[in-house]
């Protein structure tokens, strides 16, 4: 999900990847992977995302978590269960 929403903000504002890889001072390459999956995105990356574009404080961080959440249960077979008992307990 954070790689989608990577890829839409950059095809959004027209920044390259160049751009992105040089704030987080990462290669292009490693950029590329995050974009597809490939590589996770660190934490610390999310909240320089954030400001980089203006977004709401937080936003990429609920999908930064939700990528996490999904990694965990997608091949759980009571996911749903869990994640509902989850719901209830927050």
């Amino acid at each position: 999900m954070v790689g989608l929403r990577l890829k839409w903000l950059i095809d959004k504002d027209g920044f390259p990847q160049r751009t992105l890889s040089v704030l987080l001072n990462i290669d292009t390459v490693t950029y590329s992977k995050i974009e597809n999956w490939q590589f996770a995105l660190r934490k610390d990356f999310v909240p320089i995302i954030e400001e980089f574009y203006g977004l709401e404080k937080d936003s990429l961080a609920k999908i930064w978590l939700a990528d996490k959440v999904y990694n965990v249960v997608k091949d759980k077979p009571a996911a749903k269960e869990a994640l509902n008992a989850v719901e209830k307990i927050l």
